[in-house]
């Protein structure tokens, strides 16, 4: 598994929604992005600035946030703590 270095924190977004409030199903082609996913792992932090989430954590972040990898055929994102709204 990859080691997320200084303040970057590995995340398992959570599955995007199947269907809505009423049952209607969702298509692939109209899913939204999740906004938030599970700590997988995260850095140290740096000298200056301790981290705040650890793994296990379930967080919120922005739609734009981080960059998607592919790890043992699943995908994540990698991003910065500062990218993180807060902790569910």
């Amino acid at each position: 598994m990859l080691k997320p270095l200084a303040d970057r924190v590995l995340i398992e977004p959570a599955p995007a929604e199947e269907k809505t409030a009423s049952g209607i199903i969702i298509p692939d082609t109209a899913k939204e992005k999740p906004l938030k996913g599970k700590v997988v792992a995260a850095g140290p932090g740096k000298p200056d600035e301790k981290m705040t989430v650890k793994a296990g954590d379930t967080v919120l972040y922005g739609q734009y946030s981080g960059t998607e990898i592919k790890l043992n055929g699943k995908t994540f994102l990698i991003m910065r703590e500062s990218d993180i709204y807060g902790i569910l």
